[in-house]
Order: structure tokens, then C-alpha cells, then sequence
């Protein structure tokens, strides 16, 4: 039967019309509070929802930053504590040094300089095993590592490396006891070398330490910058359920209402029939 063959009176038609509506604002009502979202699509607002998309992509890009960034700290935080252990491994070297230094007989001098060697063996060996993703900053110091800190790559800090071998703490020449230190002179050749040798872990160390703040600066200001990004893409689109919950109260009250208003049309419809 079309629309046009059914009569209503002006007042059913009025709360039928007004029933509908309502209707129509709970459905809208309900998926918000079940999406949390006043905007879920372009056709919602277009203007919003896409702002919002463009906030949540660019705080996505800056995840993966974030992530590289935390790897990147990881590994220099490997490297500053590689620089401890041959840190460590040179003071050892500095105790066998003065052992032979106060020792006067040839054979405990060599035995203490093929110590010395072994070890110097054993710091060249911590070295090369110091990778860490594929990277070695402290057997070379033409290796790099650039650590990007935006989603583009413009802005980056770029890492040099050492070498901090025994050849290049303590030179090809002082990286071995000579003459099994039967010379007193050799002796004290290894202890300057060595002293240098501190000297250069230390500067290193600090180096390393203070890019490592670097990082873990920039990583806390992108991780602040991420949910910056997110609350305003949140504050375009999310809905108020508060708002929404009384809303959704009001809406079942009118709701209620119309039905009893269109029962009552009709009531008053058929009365006047019983009447004619």
C-alpha cells in the first residue's frame, strides 16, 4: 500500500515524524558511546576526521622512530660498557707492569710479559666481539652510526667510532712487552703507553656517555611528541560519554513519550470514528 493511500491525522503524522527522529538519534547516540567516536568516517565530518587521520599517521612515524632510537641507545650503552671492561683489562695490564718494574730477575720479568701479551690478546678479542647489530664502534674509527631522530631522516646524529684495540690504545709497538722486559726502559714504555691508554678510554667513555643522553633525550621528547599527536587526534573524534550517557537517558525519555503521544493520537482517532 503506498504512503499516499494511508491517512493519518496532522497531530499522528506530527508524532510519528518526531518519533522517528528520535529514533534516529539514539541509533547515533548508541554508536557512539560503543565506538567512543562522535566521528567515525568522512561523512561524520570530514574536516576532523581527517585532521585526526593526519595527527595519527604522523604520531605512527614517529613510533618507528621511537623504536630505532631505543636500539640505537641500546647500542651505544653496549659500546660505553664494552669501554669498561678494556678499562678494567688495561688496569690489569698497569698491575703486571709494576710487578715487573719492582722485580729485578729476568724470569719473573718474562713470565710477567707473556702475561701482559696474553692479555692484550684477550682486549683485542673483547673488542671484536663488541657488535651489536651488526655495528662496531670500537675496533675502527672510520665506522659509523647515524641515528636519525625524525620520521623524514633531515635531523640525525652521527657516531664516529674508535679504536681502542691493544695496536690502537697502545700503539704497534707498546701493544707488546718487548724484549720480555728485560729491560727496564721496556718496562716503562708499556707503563706511559698505558697511561695514555687510560687517558683515551676515559674521553671515549665520556663521548659515548653523552650521545647516549643525547638519544635518551630525543627518545623521551618523540615519545612526548607521540602522545601529543594522539590526544589531538583523540580530541577531534572522541566522543563524551558522559555527555553521551545523559544523552542517551534524555532520547529513551522522548523516545518513551512519542510512543505514548502517537498511542494517544490514535486513541483519540478511533474515538472519533465511534462517534461519526
Amino acid at each position: 500500500m503506498a504512503i499516499g493511500d494511508i491517512s493519518l491525522t496532522s497531530s499522528a503524522r506530527a508524532n510519528l515524524t518526531a518519533l522517528q527522529s528520535t529514533a534516529k538519534l539514539l541509533q547515533q547516540t548508541q554508536s557512539h558511546l560503543s565506538t567512543g567516536k562522535t566521528v567515525s568516517n568522512a561523512s561524520d565530518n570530514a574536516t576532523a576526521y581527517f585532521a585526526s587521520k593526519g595527527f595519527l599517521n604522523a604520531a605512527n612515524n614517529l613510533s618507528a622512530v621511537k623504536s630505532n632510537l631505543s636500539t640505537a641507545l641500546e647500542s651505544v650503552n653496549s659500546f660505553d660498557n664494552s669501554i669498561s671492561a678494556v678499562t678494567s683489562i688495561v688496569a690489569q695490564l698497569q698491575g703486571l707492569a709494576t710487578q715487573a718494574l719492582g722485580s729485578t730477575n729476568t724470569t719473573t720479568r718474562l713470565g710477567l710479559a707473556s702475561q701482559f701479551n696474553a692479555l692484550t690478546q684477550q682486549l683485542d678479542t673483547l673488542v671484536n666481539d663488541a657488535t651489536f647489530n651488526g655495528t662496531n664502534l670500537l675496533n675502527s674509527s672510520s665506522a659509523t652510526l647515524v641515528v636519525y631522530f625524525n620520521a623524514t631522516n633531515t635531523t640525525s646524529l652521527t657516531i664516529t667510532g674508535v679504536n681502542i684495540t691493544s695496536a690502537g690504545l697502545l700503539t704497534s709497538s707498546g701493544a707488546a712487552a718487548s724484549s720480555g722486559w728485560a729491560n727496564t726502559t721496556d718496562i716503562q714504555a708499556s707503563q706511559s703507553y698505558l697511561l695514555t691508554a687510560l687517558s683515551t678510554l676515559t674521553t671515549d667513555a665520556a663521548s659515548f656517555g653523552g650521545n647516549a643522553t643525547l638519544i635518551q633525550t630525543r627518545q623521551d621528547f618523540t615519545s612526548n611528541l607521540i602522545t601529543s599527536l594522539q590526544n589531538a587526534s583523540s580530541s577531534l573524534v572522541a566522543a563524551d560519554t558522559n555527555e553521551e550517557g545523559a544523552n542517551m537517558q534524555a532520547l529513551q525519555a522522548q523516545n518513551s513519550l512519542g510512543i505514548v503521544s502517537l498511542g494517544v493520537s490514535g486513541t483519540l482517532a478511533q474515538a472519533i470514528l465511534k462517534i461519526l
